[in-house]
């Protein structure tokens, strides 16, 4: 369950407190952390599935802990046409660099030769730190038969 599926009546009498993950351990099934009190929690997964910004891991009368994620260093790319998209995607893909989007908006983590390649391309893009609702997942691939 997220918080973001939570009436705000249900939220009004419960203390929130967070567990704060780097976007890289959303994909871990099993891990230790500690929430913004100092509290030690175990996260165990039965379900093959990534945590989000919002999940809950605990909710009682009066508390809820939440997952929350830290910002990463990103690249935001904003291609000013369809061209620049398409051609951007396919020199990322060939590298096989994750990327998200948000609008108008092409993300990747950040990388000096993916920034040097968007200088030469003169694609338009700016160094952020800004936190992604979901992991970078690398898809493994192979170029051969």
């Amino acid at each position: 369950m997220n918080i973001n599926d939570l009436k705000k009546e249900e939220l009004l009498n419960r203390h929130i407190e967070k567990v704060y993950l780097e976007s890289a351990d959303l994909v871990k099934r099993i891990q230790r952390v500690k929430s913004d009190h100092g509290r030690d929690i175990g996260i165990r997964l039965k379900n093959p599935r990534d945590l989000v910004a919002g999940d809950i891991l605990f909710m009682d009368d009066k508390n809820i802990i939440v997952i929350d994620v830290l910002k990463d260093d990103l690249i935001v790319i904003s291609p000013r046409s369809i061209e620049e998209m398409g051609n951007i995607a396919h020199q990322l893909g060939n590298r096989h660099l994750p990327a998200q989007f948000e609008g108008d908006e092409m993300m990747v983590q950040y990388d000096y030769l993916v920034e040097e390649l968007l200088q030469e391309l003169r694609i338009p893009f700016k160094r952020e730190n800004r936190k992604v609702k979901q992991a970078f997942r690398h898809i493994g691939h192979s170029h051969g038969a």
